[in-house]
Order: structure tokens, then sequence, then C-alpha cells
């Protein structure tokens, strides 16, 4: 068991991640409803409201707060308790990233705030919104120091030694925070502060959406890479087998820090401000980054025929029926995975120089995110806190909350294939998203979009329903393992931290050299960045502020 001020530490860290995502789930409610015009708001709260708290609450403060409780939990069992100098800087970061939080929330709940999760210029904001982005993330780099000077004391001690696997993979996506949300920092304090406060009077739109995207698409990585780790080492022990190979694990990871960051022009490839090669250039290194993914596929299915061989499963396909299915921790994750299959299909479409005109501004790309981040990631970290909580708590996951459990992971599984499978059909006909204007007055060409069964927005209605009954049984088995369920006291009634063990005896040190990578990858950004954004800071014009709400 880590140590009680760590396992406080972590146990704030979720209860504040399972708050933003109450919170977050019930404004996505609303919005399927607006959009099927079911549904008038109050005078006082507008779609764009809860759709900027939607994206914000879900997609940056819950996953922060949670994965950062997973990296300290992880970093505490394989490194051993933090020291006084860690525990402050983890304390701290805590909470500047809570008060970031709150000030952001209360900007978008205000009414100050209506910019979307994106926050593109020239839509302008509440200053204090940006300055409590900005402690967000200054907020997640006082942590990340903690856990990095956590990492480099264990090094100290063990000179020579390969770190366990779980912390040299929460050291490679800190390593990827850090460098990508350099770009989000250089935005928000240099242009939309002084912008927003009125100290200038325009803003350079697109090296303000560049700089963006720059952090925007590692953004995605920082919470893949999370749920990566629950894969590469919490997966095989839970079915009964090593991990498949440390050394590709490793080098999966290295090659997310080099491929993931100087990738963000794919997500601009309508802008007309950039040039078609530079456009081209990333597209192209977006590409590699599919590599590491199909690695962590092959490497994944390996440790499942392993394990399901060793159990006795003959045949083709028979190791398929003998992996632990009445785990929840494991089916979790197994649904998790294969949601990640067409999610990533979709992101190489999404990434084409040519068929991401097709779809750049519709209900997809909506419709995508959701099955890369509402599904692989946060039925991910389902899976992890089904055990996680208990272990910190010492309280049993009991039978009762193991059948809830399934029942939670079954509704949100139908429920995002009902929302997301229609978001995708009518994005393909066309039907815009970041609006909640969709009928186009009722001209005969688009009422079409919306008279299939799935292409529908009572479809999409539906499923939302379902994934905010499966979010409300999630915090109730949440709340139930921090606060209700029984203590255990016999040894078969605690729960472990599962981490698989990992044979490093073939892997090459050199994957742990982390100047090499690190400049490998400040090496492709500069080729990948360097004469663009300097053409934008020279030649783009800029832009006075629009509040459109």
């Amino acid at each position: 068991m880590i140590g009680i001020q760590d396992r406080k530490l972590v146990l704030w860290n979720i209860g504040v991640a399972y708050i933003a995502f109450l919170i977050g789930t019930f404004c996505g409610l609303l919005q399927v409803f607006i959009r099927n015009d079911a549904l008038d708001l109050p005078a006082w709260l507008d779609y764009y409201q809860i759709l900027t708290a939607h994206g914000v609450l879900l997609a940056l403060i819950y996953t922060t707060f949670f994965i950062f409780a997973f990296f300290i939990a992880g970093m505490s069992k394989t490194l051993g308790n933090f020291g006084p100098k860690v525990s402050l800087f983890a304390w701290l970061g805590f909470i500047v990233t809570l008060i970031g939080t709150v000030l952001a929330t209360i900007m978008i709940i205000s009414g100050k705030a209506s910019v979307l999760y994106t926050f593109y210029a020239p839509l302008k904001a509440s200053g204090w919104y940006y300055v409590a982005l900005a402690l967000v993330v200054i907020g997640t780099w006082l942590s990340s120091f903690a856990l990095i000077g956590h990492y480099i004391a264990w090094k100290k001690r063990n000179k020579g030694q390969l770190s366990p696997l779980f912390a040299f993979m929460t050291i490679s996506t800190i390593i990827l925070w850090i460098i990508a949300c350099l770009g989000v920092v250089t935005t928000v304090v240099f242009q939309y502060i002084p912008w927003a406060f009125g100290w200038v009077d325009t803003i350079n739109v697109e090296l303000s959406r560049s700089l963006f995207w720059y952090f925007g698409h590692p953004l995605v990585y920082f919470w893949l890479l999370p749920a990566y780790i629950a894969w590469y080492v919490v997966i095989p022990k839970l079915v009964g087998t090593k991990v498949f190979s440390d050394s590709l694990a490793r080098f999966s990871f290295v090659l997310f820090i080099l491929f993931s960051i100087p990738v963000g022009f794919h997500h601009q490839l309508t802008e007309p401000g950039i040039s078609s090669f530079w456009k081209f250039l990333q597209v192209v290194l977006t590409f590699m980054v599919i590599v590491p993914s199909l690695m962590t596929a092959f490497s994944m299915f390996a440790t499942f025929e392993i394990s399901g061989r060793k159990k006795g499963g003959t045949g083709l396909f028979g190791w398929f029926t003998k992996l632990p299915w009445k785990d929840v921790r494991f089916t979790s994750i197994f649904i998790a995975m294969a949601f990640f299959i067409p999610g990533g299909a979709g992101g190489i479409i999404n990434a084409s120089f040519q068929m991401n005109e097709l779809v750049h501004n519709t209900l997809w790309i909506v419709g995508h995110f959701h099955i890369t981040v509402g599904a692989p990631v946060a039925m991910t970290f389902m899976g992890i806190t089904f055990w996680l909580i208990p272990y910190l708590t010492g309280r049993k996951f009991t039978k009762q909350l193991q059948k809830l459990a399934f029942i939670q992971v079954i509704s949100w599984t139908i429920g995002m294939l009902l929302m997301s499978t229609s978001q995708h059909i009518l994005g393909l006909l066309g039907a815009p998203r970041r609006t909640a204007y969709s009928g186009y007055n009722g001209h005969p060409s688009t009422l079409d979009w919306f008279s299939g069964i799935l292409s529908n927005h009572v479809t999409m209605a539906v499923g939302g329903t379902i994934l905010f009954i499966s979010a409300m049984l999630l915090i109730y088995i949440v709340a139930n393992l921090l606060f209700v369920s029984p203590k255990a006291k016999l040894k078969k009634d605690f729960v472990e931290f599962p981490i698989a063990e990992s044979d490093t005896s073939h892997t090459p040190k050199f994957l742990e050299n982390w100047w090499i990578w690190i400049g490998v990858a400040v090496a492709l950004i500069i080729m990948a960045y360097a004469l663009p954004l300097s053409d934008l800071i020279h030649n783009a014009p800029g832009s006075r502020g629009h509040i459109t709400w």
C-alpha cells in the first residue's frame, strides 16, 4: 500500500475529476436535446455555454485530474513513497490546477467564456478565463516536476538500472505534455491575455490557432498514453501473464514523443494562411504516429493469445474464450480497445489531405472525438477506477458493485455506439458541428439528413441519454467505493494495484536516454514549425475581438 499522504493526494485528484465528470456529462445531455429541438434553455443559459463547459470539464479537467491521480499512485507504488519536497510540489500542483479549474468554470457558467473547448480567436472571452487556463497548465507542470523529481531521486539510488515500465511510461507522457504545453502557454500568455484585457487591440488569429494545435494534437496523446500504460502494464496482470515485450512497449512511447507533436497542421487543413507544403509535411508526420499505435495493438493481442493458450485455449481463436470476461476491470478496457479500432480509422480519414475537406466542419468530427476519447480513454479510466479507488480506500469492490459496474460499462457502450454512429452518418450527410442551429430553416434537401434510423437527432439524443444514465451509475459506484462500501478485513477482499512483471534483460538502455529523444523531438518540431510560424508572425493579419453571444 502506498503512503498515507500519497493516497490522500490521489483521492483528492480522483474526487475533483469525478465532480468535473458529473457536471460535464450533464451538459452533454442538455446538448443532444437542444440539437433535437426537444429542450429550450432558460434565458440566462445558452447552448454555447454548455457546449464550452462540456468540452472543457470533460476533455481538459476530468482527464487531467484523473491522469495525475493514476500517475501519482503508480509512481508511488513502483518507485516508493514521495519525499517531503516531491509531496509539496505535487500538492501545490493540485491546488493551482484546482484554482484554475474553479475560475474557468465560473467564467463559463457566468456567460463570459462561450468560446468552446478550442477557444478560437477572434471569439473573445473574459481575460480571467485565459488566466484560469494558464493556471491549469502551470498546476500540471508543478505536478509533472514533482513526478520527474521523484523519478530522478530513484535513478540516483539505482544507478545503471532501467526504471520500472510504469515509471518510464509516466515520464514519457510528462515529457510529451511539457513540450506540448509550450504552444498553448505561449498563445495564452502572449496573445490571448493582453488582447482579452484590452492591452492590445488585435490578435493574430492564424498564429493563435497554430500554437493551439501545436498543443491540441499531442493533448490527444496525453489522454491516450495513460490508457496505453494500463493496457501495457495492468492488463497482462489481469489476464495472468507478463508484459509481452518490455523493449517494444518502451520504444512505442518514445515514438509518441517524437511524432505526436509536429503534426498540428492536420487540424488546420482548411485554414487559408498555411501553405500546402507545410500541411502536407505534417500530414506525413501524422501518419508516422500510426506506427506505435499498431505496435500497441500487436502487443495487446499477443498478450491475450499467450494468456488464453496458457489457460487451455486451442484452435485459431480458442484463446479468446479463455480471457477473464467476468472481470469488469478487464472487460471495460477490452471494449475500450475495440472502440479504438474505428476511432483510429476515422483519424486516418481526418488527417488525409483531401478527405478532410469532406468532414472537417461536420458532426463526423464530433463522432470521431467521442469514439477516441469518450470510449477508449474514458472506458479505460473506468476500468482503472474499479480497482484504484478500493486499493486506496481499503474498501471492498463488492459483488453488487461489480454487477453494477458491468451494467454501467455495457450501457456506456450502447450509448456511445448509438450517439457516435449517428454523429458520423449525419456528418457525412453534411450536418454541421459547433452550432446549435442545424436545420437550415427546414430546407427540403436538409430534411433528408435526418430521416434515417441512425442518421437522426433522436437517435443521437437516445444515445446521449443512455450515456448520461451510465455516467450517473458510475458516479454512484465511485461514491460507494469512496465512502460507503465496507472495509476489507480478509486478505481475499483487499484489492491490489495490478502491475505485471516486465522482463528488462533484453531492453537497450539507450531507450531511457531522454536527452536523445528530447533532442530528436525538438529537431522535428523546428523542422515542422519554424518557417511557417515565422511566416504567420510576420504576415498574418490581426483581428479585433468578437463576442457573439
